[in-house]
């Protein structure tokens, strides 16, 4: 494994199966699908899935082109995922056809959406029917979209995150409990694929302009909520957000620009689903005011945020990106990963005010006073303290 070379052949393909075929020439720990290998454990231990039975990736190819990008070859730019993963069954084809378990971390196809956000926007006349990114009256979405499974080269994401790697491959051990026996001793081994979700990269626009400087780009980057993305829970402003800066990266490429959804599985700021509920117990039952927002947060967890975007910006690197026009995050962390990565930021776009859920005013209040971005009032300490939520038995003004 020679991780950064622009030679797929010299950098070689990312091998972890444990399969007698592979076995003794892996170069990567850890397992293929990140998290749902678990799973495969369950069908493979119930005796629904052969242990040895290999994919058939006939017509499974990515449906376009994503180009080898300078950025690509460089061991520093791409660390925590494969940039040729999408590439595997085209390059390594005749390692795949000799019995190798060789398998694509990345996936690229497209679809159709239909969002009713969107939707009102298109009978509204807000967003126009233009047959290429809005196909239909009904609102349908053209986007092609592309997921991603980490890929850690260990060397790399040490150095990103600023820590010794013999330190991170122990506090992976041991974290774990233990699930990883071979990051102490296999310290030769400097790929780890992680039980931990991916991305998912959603495409709006001629997918061939993204890495092209003259070309608008209007990004948002979006990490996980469930509540609110999917059950649309008015505690956060997350799905607001998400589909404003959707509607944003749609007249992008209407206009002839591209706009891009990177949406990061990092549920509840990588806290997770049960931590964030249990905050949201505390939140509300002892007063729910901005001025605590991230004191309850620490209470439980420890830390405000685990989500630590020194990694994020890797996605932006495999695309071939050095500019976005249009940023639609306040989020100091995102914004200050791109610019370390070299990538330029001309605009940040907050959230409109009249987007903001009444309950979500707790959170984004505090969030700008500790940092985030805003073209308005930050608040001061007085005014976090009369920011307020409501109650479990209260309901919309």
């Amino acid at each position: 494994m020679n991780w950064g070379d622009a030679d797929p052949q010299v950098r070689g393909p990312v091998i972890v199966s444990r399969h007698p075929s592979s076995m003794n020439i892996r170069n990567a720990l850890g397992a293929y699908g990140g998290p749902y290998s678990i799973y495969r454990a369950l069908a493979v231990a119930m005796e629904e899935l052969a242990e040895d039975h290999r994919p058939n990736f006939d017509h499974t190819e990515p449906v376009i082109n994503i180009p080898q990008q300078p950025q690509w070859s460089d061991p520093t730019k791409i660390v925590s995922f494969d940039p040729f993963g999408h590439m595997t069954t085209q390059f390594y084809k005749k390692e795949i056809e000799q019995g190798l378990d060789i398998r694509p971390t990345i996936a690229i196809t497209r679809a159709h959406m239909l969002v009713p956000e969107i939707q009102a926007e298109v009978k509204s006349g807000a967003l126009a029917v233009d047959g290429k990114v809005v196909i239909t009256n009904a609102g349908e979405l053209n986007v092609h979209k592309a997921a991603i499974d980490p890929v850690w080269f260990l060397p790399g994401v040490a150095a990103r995150l600023n820590v010794e790697e013999d330190f991170l491959r122990r506090s992976l051990f041991e974290s774990t409990g233990g699930m990883y026996p071979e990051l102490i001793s296999r310290p030769d081994i400097k790929v780890f694929l992680p039980p931990i979700g991916g991305l998912t990269v959603y495409i709006f626009g001629n997918h061939e302009l993204i890495s092209d400087p003259k070309t608008r780009l209007t990004v948002r980057v979006h990490d996980e909520c469930n509540g609110s993305d999917v059950f649309c829970s008015d505690i956060c402003t997350c799905r607001p957000y998400l589909i404003f800066g959707m509607v944003e990266a749609i007249k992008e490429a209407q206009s002839g620009g591209v706009g891009l959804i990177i949406y990061f599985r990092k549920e509840g700021r990588a806290l997770g689903e049960v931590t964030k509920y249990l905050v949201y117990n505390a939140r509300k039952r002892e007063g729910d005011s901005a001025a605590k927002y991230f004191e309850r947060t620490e209470n439980v967890a420890g830390v405000k945020d685990m989500r630590f975007q020194g990694l994020m910006p890797d996605v932006l690197h495999w695309l071939g990106i050095t500019r976005i026009d249009r940023f639609m995050s306040m989020s100091n962390m995102k914004h200050d990963a791109i610019i370390d990565a070299g990538i330029q930021i001309l605009e940040r776009v907050p959230i409109p005010d009249e987007l903001i859920p009444a309950d979500s005013k707790v959170e984004i209040d505090a969030k700008i006073a500790a940092g985030y971005f805003t073209n308005g009032h930050i608040p001061d300490a007085d005014d976090l303290s009369r920011t307020v939520g409501r109650g479990w038995d209260d309901s919309h003004p």
